[in-house]
């Protein structure tokens, strides 16, 4: 993990300041002239070598930096230091906190959503395999699995807010403030991003309790007398959940990373418009910093989908 957070830190690094184009330019805006672009440039640290850059860049994460030391007014970024947006005029950092706090709120909100209804059904239609209930789940699981979520979300924007007014327009406020008005606004993209991943769930759950149930020790368990709940959950879901614990986790790691369509769709702070708006705005150190964090997530959810195999399933030790 440290080797692959190592790799990551230098990969983003170069990557968003070897790209074409002059970042200190990127910094004044239209009211460009040499001399303010050499300037943002020195500001910057951009005439550095780019060795020195990477240096004090990933120095800054853990001890702070401070950037324009030799001027008046120098800015210092404290620790954990992303970087600073000298277009918003604000620590990369201070903005991922304002938004994460919405994006966090918007997965665990969709992804128990998903896994409900997902394993739920996906079990339901495996005790019903080749009935009428079965293909009756996997339809709806292929209906939602094919639409885009651009689509579900304007669908439910037109019905539910404005034709029939069932909820108010998307406001988003914090559950600690108005815990009414946060369900009413978040309800609506909890579903949108729950019907994608729940159609996935319903049918690996299904196949994986399918393959399950004909091993022996389910036969055996069955043939013991034990209950049919009993069998389903503690043998054959159980033992079939490894594939479904390693699509969780990534899933979840992806949306932390920022649900950028939903959050748009529905007004929603998150980390997803706030690296929209980064993008459109070319803020590199913001760019920069959203990347980094995001792919860190990811890189964590992947250590930590392995340390829950050995809970998942006794026949995994780690050694």
């Amino acid at each position: 993990m440290f080797t692959l957070l190592f790799f990551l830190s230098v990969t983003v690094f170069f990557l968003f300041n070897l790209l074409p184009g002059d970042p200190a330019a990127l910094t004044c805006g239209r009211a460009c002239s040499p001399a303010i672009i050499e300037a943002n440039r020195h500001r910057l640290g951009l005439d550095e070598p780019v060795p020195t850059q990477y240096v004090k860049f990933v120095s800054g994460i853990f001890a702070g930096r401070t950037f324009s030391p030799d001027s008046p007014e120098p800015i210092v970024c404290n620790a954990p230091c992303l970087g600073y947006s000298f277009n918003r005029h604000e620590q990369v950092m201070s903005l991922i906190a304002r938004a994460a706090p919405v994006t966090f709120w918007l997965a665990i909100g969709a992804f128990i959503l998903w896994l409900v209804a997902g394993i739920s059904l996906g079990i339901f239609a495996a005790l019903r395999r080749g009935r009428w209930p079965d293909r009756l789940v996997m339809g709806i699981s292929l209906i939602g699995y094919s639409m885009p979520s651009f689509f579900i979300g304007l669908v439910l924007m037109f019905f539910v807010v404005i034709k029939w007014q069932l909820l108010p327009f998307p406001s988003y406020i914090s559950p600690f403030e108005n815990p009414g008005q946060f369900f009413q606004t978040m309800l609506l993209p909890w579903i949108v991003l729950a019907t994608l991943n729940a159609a996935f769930y319903m049918r690996l759950t299904r196949n994986q309790v399918l393959e399950v149930l004909n091993d022996d020790y389910v036969r055996t368990a069955r043939a013991k007398g034990l209950p049919e709940r009993v069998v389903v959950i503690k043998h054959a879901l159980r033992a079939g959940l490894t594939p479904i614990v390693t699509a969780a986790g990534l899933d979840l790691a992806y949306l932390l990373g920022g649900a950028i369509i939903s959050e748009n769709i529905f007004s929603l702070p998150g980390l997803g418009s706030l690296a929209l708006s980064s993008i459109i705005d070319s803020d590199l150190p913001l760019i920069t910093g959203i990347t980094l964090l995001t792919a860190t997530i990811i890189i964590f959810a992947n250590l930590v989908v392995d340390l829950l195999y050995t809970v998942v399933d006794p026949r995994v030790r780690i050694t």
